[in-house]
């Protein structure tokens, strides 16, 4: 007896017309994640997540790594990097994390250790991809050489 059909696309609601992706409670995923719709996590992840709609972490939601998102509510924890335009920082919420937002508000019981940059209220520009910080760490060489006057320095 489940309750996924196999002839029902995943497709966004025609309601509203976007997707939600859940992370569920006891859930663990690492790596990179870029959606369209919304997302919501109460299992951990680790990693690189890009959203053009809206992200919100649950109580016992963990995120460690980069979190790019239209606007992002935190009741449980994250560390790393925030950019976002609305950030919230609900009842029991933890962000250990540099953050760039146009807008920030802390429940008095939540938590914010970090730095907080202002992001331009009036700029048009989207907020950046991960994919361009991917692509721009697989272009570095793998070797690198320094030269100093008459002696040359390597680093592997």
């Amino acid at each position: 007896m489940g309750f996924l059909k196999k002839d029902v696309p995943a497709k966004p609601n025609a309601a509203n017309g976007k997707a939600i992706t859940i992370i569920a409670e006891g859930n663990k995923f690492s790596g990179d994640m870029s959606i369209v719709g919304r997302m919501h996590i109460d299992g951990m992840f680790e990693g690189n997540i890009s959203s053009l709609d809206n992200i919100s972490i649950g109580k016992n939601g963990h995120i460690r790594g980069v979190v790019k998102a239209n606007q992002i509510s935190v009741c449980g924890l994250v560390e790393g990097e925030v950019w976002c335009d609305e950030l919230e920082i609900d009842r029991g919420g933890k962000v250990f994390a540099t953050v760039t937002s146009k807008v920030m508000a802390i429940h008095p019981e939540g938590n914010f250790v970090g730095e907080r940059k202002m992001k331009e209220v009036n700029t048009a520009e989207p907020l950046p991809h991960m994919e361009s910080g991917i692509e721009a760490i697989d272009s570095l060489p793998d070797k690198v050489t320094l030269n100093s006057d008459d002696e040359q320095l390597s680093k592997a």
